[in-house]
Order: C-alpha cells, then structure tokens, then sequence
C-alpha cells in the first residue's frame, strides 16, 4: 500500500515507523507477518503509488505489474524501481486515534547507488522525489529546488 505518514525513529539502532489505518487490507498483513518493506519510488512512478493507494489489496494484486525481488531478511517484495527500500521487522505497535503505528528495527537497506552522491545525499539531477500532498497531489522535488543551510 502507499503510506503517507513514515518516518525514521531512531538513527542507532534503526528503526522505522509507519501509521496504518485497521481498515486497510495491509494492517491484517503486516500484523500477522511481524515484517513488511518500505519502498520508495521515483515521481515518474506517482501514478503507481496512488493506485497502491486507491486499490485494495483484497481485490487487487498490486505487484502484478511491477517488478520486484523477495527481501533477503523477510522475504517482502522490493521493488526494483525503488530508489531506496528497507526491510522491516515490527518491534512495536501502538494506536493512536484510527491509526496503528507499526514500529520496526531496518534488518536490510537497498539503495540504488546511481540516485545518490558520495556524501550520501540523493542525486537530484538523477532521481526526481515524490511529495505527496495529499488529495492525489503529488509535488516533484528535483534538482530545481535550492536548499539553505541555516547552521550559524
């Protein structure tokens, strides 16, 4: 499924958390499995991310037209046009209004190396990144954005 609301936890060790709705056909999955994959595409790819939005798992196979390689930790689908993707093991979940949030140690990170520069930081004359807005927007983050580092 396409999740709007995830976010890194903790740098040392790593952890990574992700809020799932218990309406979803995914919460089932991911509870029941105690593993999942983050992936994270490309804005080329934003049309496919809101259709992982939009359709059920339940009716749907999501991963029938794309390409994917199972996880070497947990086995869960990494999608070879993702950027970056990690494997997740939940430590935790808590709920929080209509939402669960599933915390999880990162036990495998992939990267496509050509996305990124030395120090790390993504490539932005080679990976365009999708901001989701909300309401089936999505804003293009490239090499056109300037950044300002405001450290004294």
């Amino acid at each position: 499924m396409a999740a709007g609301w995830h976010t890194y936890i903790s740098y040392e060790p790593p952890i990574y958390g992700v809020a799932i709705g218990r309406e979803r056909y995914t919460y089932e999955l991911m509870k029941e499995a105690g593993m999942f994959a983050i992936n994270f595409l490309p804005f080329e790819k934003a049309e496919e991310i809101q259709k992982a939005g939009i359709l059920t798992g339940a009716k749907t196979d999501k991963l029938a037209t794309l390409s994917f390689e199972e996880g070497v930790e947990t086995g869960a689908p990494i999608l070879k046009e993702s950027y970056v993707a990690y494997e997740c093991k939940t430590i935790d979940i808590n709920t929080y209004g209509d939402h669960d949030f599933f915390v999880a140690d990162l036990v495998g990170f992939y990267r496509d190396e050509e996305c990124f520069l030395e120090n790390g930081l993504p490539n932005l004359t080679k990976l365009s990144i999708p901001l989701y807005l909300g309401r089936s927007k999505y804003m293009k983050l490239d090499d056109r954005v300037i950044s300002k580092d405001c450290v004294d």
